[in-house]
């Protein structure tokens, strides 16, 4: 999408802000009052008309004023997301003052999916660290303009492949890529050591690693290893009050968790899905932030929030990042 001029920008995240607020569609006298804007409301609602005819808009009703799209919503993710808010950074304080010494990992998982449910009153996720069993014997890596083939022998001769989406300038990191992942399988250990991953390799590994967590994910096929909260803060909000909206939600997260966390795929979301982005029909009205974490092992899990589009994201991210990366300190 070509950049915003400066009004429609400041236009786009107020009126997100305010259908976040309210969930009421907004008119350009109620976003000049409310955000002050330096603008009349004549020339706010030119800039809303522009705004919707780029898709990033739209009306309800004919009489109605304006809500945020789908792409309107990913364009605030991607370009206009603000900084955290308070609450974030008290979630980080609390953080910094839990340990292991009290509770064993699954009470702490629990608090901490609790936490983030009461924070944010979205429906919280977090799954345990899970591998491929230690029986890796091969990784081989075979870029394809914009795809990563990855063919995985196993201690029995099993065999699969992965195919997964990888932007094309990575495509140089690949056969570097290939080569520590072939030292890491040597002698026998069957995991490959994410903490021993070179910086160099960041941007490759990193979604080569969410591919093997989804990989590992889908063969579980079960709930085993994961955590989850916040249904009542979910029957809060409008998007849910039918019990049929939020039906197939809830078998989703309580029957195969898995599904949730498209894990090859969210590197190239920023790790936010929105509406239809994302794959599985349960979750096409809804969003999914998430963030993963890892153990000294190499397994990998995943922290995520899931509520409406219609979601306060900045915090949201902030707050799925911040437990995803205490967990990677203190399991490192």
């Amino acid at each position: 999408m070509q950049p915003l001029p400066r009004r429609q920008k400041e236009v786009l995240q107020a009126t997100v802000q305010h259908y976040v607020d309210t969930t009421e569609p907004v008119g350009s006298q109620t976003l000049v009052r409310r955000f002050g804007l330096k603008a009349s409301p004549a020339t706010v609602r030119s800039a809303m008309g522009a705004l919707e005819q780029r898709g990033l808009l739209t009306q309800p009703h004919t009489s109605a004023g304006r809500v945020p799209s789908q792409l309107g919503y990913r364009h605030y993710v991607d370009c206009l997301l603000p900084a955290p808010g308070a609450a974030a950074g008290q979630l980080n304080r609390e953080l910094t003052g839990l340990s292991l010494q009290w509770a064993a990992f699954d009470d702490l998982l629990l608090q901490l999916a609790r936490r983030l449910a009461d924070l944010t009153g979205l429906m919280s996720l977090i799954t345990r660290p899970q591998e491929l069993g230690g029986s890796l014997e091969t990784v081989r890596l075979v870029p394809s303009n914009d795809r990563l083939l990855v063919l995985l022998v196993e201690k029995g001769a099993a065999a699969s492949c992965l195919n997964l989406r990888m932007p094309k300038e990575l495509g140089t990191q690949v056969p570097a890529l290939e080569r520590w992942a072939s030292d890491q399988l040597q002698g026998g250990s069957g995991r490959l050591n994410w903490k021993a991953l070179p910086s160099q390799l960041g941007s490759s590994g990193e979604l080569l690693r969410q591919g093997l967590s989804s990989h590992s994910l889908a063969r579980g096929g079960s709930n085993e290893g994961a955590v989850s909260l916040g249904v009542a803060g979910l029957l809060g909000q409008p998007e849910f009050q039918s019990s049929s909206s939020l039906k197939p939600l809830l078998q989703l997260v309580e029957l195969e968790p898995q599904q949730v966390l498209q894990s090859e795929a969210a590197h190239d979301k920023g790790g936010v899905w929105i509406g239809s982005e994302h794959p599985h029909p349960a979750l096409q009205h809804c969003a999914v932030v998430q963030a993963s974490y890892g153990n000294r092992s190499g397994a990998s899990g995943h922290v995520a929030l899931i509520g409406p589009m219609r979601m306060a994201y900045s915090t949201a991210r902030s707050a799925v990042e911040g437990v995803a990366g205490y967990l990677d300190r203190l399991l490192s």
